[in-house]
């Protein structure tokens, strides 16, 4: 058995965590600087990651090439798995031109520019977010509010921070998903505690896009709808995620403010809306045919709800394979200040093919197939274009949690958050930015909680904070760095529209919310910590 060392550099804990730091600051370095392609990023990283681990922990070649591999299966299975199916889903409502409809069918509610803001940016983005994410949101709901009449730069910007609070959510709760596979923390745990703190964000979200869209004289006018969206989607968020789960806290969070706000419209209007109208959008569609439009998602939410319900989990799970990953469970040992007593470090693989979400989502794809009527063969192109589509993205994926794992069986991980704890009472603060880091510069919530989910909790077990509550922390903070990251930039500028050059105007733009709002989540969370920690557990 090798026992990992957190010193390895004579001793010298510093010296040792800027060594353990170099696959990060490699990573950085081509996404940040170099602008290279986000897989040829994680694949150097990669490569740091195990000459680190070699030269400087002294782990043995097979043990690198073990724990390498084993954090790319977790990234294949289950976290591709879920965002594959959820992409198939949307591109399948796409190309039957079903989701043109339901652009159509959120976009005629009002003509109202600041209300169709908080339509569509806000909760129809958070929908989309939350059954496929990955980029699509803002994609999506920029194009869509640049075609009702709002200026490139503004769609853009509005859809930026609109998608914050559902980040953590998005595509079938992929990021919440890969935390828990790379920290070792319950599930359940964690989509509280992202919901717990998430859910405030969102109470004042809306107001906070009203203020940015026109000012104090825009909220006047519309704080009411601003107030309905938050409290239904914020309350929902927060209720979902604590007492149904991850899976579908977005999806039905955004369907309850698309819901609540349609109502609100039926018996109040602003009293100023003429001086915001859009142009009118003729859709001329009957209820049947946007109820079929919406048939895909109204399928996602019943399956994952039957999928999560606990007798007819452990039916599906009893296809499932467990086995322990041979060469590396329990040939590593932890050894304190990284863990409480010294003890082998498990590697375990789930293969639980029937009962995972992605293929729940998988089931709600055929079932739309069928009721749309789409042909067999059509499908097949679907799913094949999909793939050929996310070929690179599945890749840095496995690469990205194939990094994660490395470091943490290495030992590099736990030399980082033994040297984070320096920051004592502070880190709960500090932690929230240190998500937000990493989704700036990775541009994915999910590839932010693969390399710094598991340095929250040895952090947090070296300063005696909730680990669950840390590692949400990340999750949470790491959502407000989505907006200025150079992918979600590029992605805005490109569905609007927007010259290449005005590229750097939007990044200077939303930075200074992000910074912002990435404050505002580490003094939720020092609240949690040090003011309420029974609701840190």
């Amino acid at each position: 058995m090798w026992n990992q060392v957190y010193a390895p550099l004579s001793g010298n804990l510093g010296l040792s965590a800027l060594c353990a730091a170099l696959p990060i600051f490699v990573m950085l370095l081509m996404l940040g600087v170099l602008r290279t392609a986000a897989w040829k990023a994680a694949l150097a990283g990669v490569v740091t990651a195990a000459l680190v681990a070699a030269l400087v922990y002294r782990m043995p070649a097979p043990l690198i090439a073990h724990a390498t591999l084993y954090g790319a299966a977790f990234g294949l299975f289950p976290i591709a798995w879920i965002v594959f199916w959820a992409i198939a889903l949307y591109r399948l409502t796409v190309e039957t031109g079903q989701f043109d409809i339901i652009r159509a069918s959120i976009g005629s509610i009002t003509r109202d520019q600041r209300l169709q803001a908080l339509l569509i940016a806000f909760a129809f983005g958070a929908f989309i977010e939350g059954a496929s994410g990955f980029g699509t949101p803002v994609a999506v709901a920029s194009a869509m509010l640049a075609g009702l009449g709002f200026s490139p730069f503004t769609a853009a910007a509005i859809c930026l921070i609109a998608n914050t609070a559902p980040v953590a959510f998005g595509a079938i709760a992929t990021p919440i998903l890969t935390l828990a596979s790379v920290t070792g923390l319950p599930l359940p745990a964690l989509s509280s505690g992202v919901g717990r703190i998430c859910a405030p964000i969102a109470l004042f979200l809306p107001a906070y896009l009203m203020l940015v869209l026109g000012g104090t004289r825009t909220l006047r006018a519309v704080w009411p709808a601003a107030l309905v969206a938050g409290l239904a989607f914020g309350v929902t968020q927060f209720l979902v995620s604590n007492f149904v789960g991850p899976y579908l806290t977005d999806i039905l969070s955004s369907f309850v403010a698309i819901v609540a706000l349609v109502l609100l419209l039926r018996v109040w209007h602003p009293g100023d809306e003429t001086a915001a109208q859009a142009a009118p959008l003729p859709t001329g569609l009957s209820a049947g045919t946007v109820l079929r439009a919406w048939t895909p998602y109204i399928f996602l939410v019943v399956l994952v709800l039957l999928w999560g319900y606990t007798p007819f989990k452990a039916l599906l799970d009893k296809a499932s394979v467990s086995f322990l990953w041979h060469g590396l469970d329990g040939q590593v040992q932890r050894l304190p200040p990284a863990a409480a007593k010294a003890g082998p470090y498990p590697a375990k693989f789930n293969l639980n093919l029937l009962s995972s979400s992605g293929t729940a989502v998988l089931a709600a794809l055929v079932l739309s197939a069928i009721a749309l009527r789409v042909r067999p063969g059509r499908l097949i192109a679907i799913v094949g274009g999909t793939a050929r589509d996310l070929s690179l993205s599945i890749l840095t994926i496995a690469l990205v949690l194939a990094l994660a794992y490395l470091m943490n069986y290495s030992g590099a991980t736990a030399t980082l958050g033994i040297a984070f704890a320096a920051t004592g009472v502070a880190f709960p603060f500090f932690s929230a930015y240190l998500g937000w880091l990493g989704t700036f510069l990775t541009g994915s919530d999910t590839s932010t909680n693969a390399l710094f989910g598991n340095l929250q909790v040895v952090t947090a077990n070296k300063l005696g904070l909730s680990p669950a509550l840390m590692a949400a922390s990340n999750s949470s903070g790491g959502v407000m760095g989505k907006m200025i990251s150079l992918q979600s930039i590029s992605v805005a500028a490109a569905a609007t529209g927007m010259p290449a050059a005005e590229e750097a105007r939007l990044f200077r733009f939303t930075l200074k919310h992000s910074i912002l709002l990435a404050g505002i989540v580490g003094l939720i969370v020092l609240a949690y910590a040090y003011l309420v920690p029974q609701w840190s557990v």
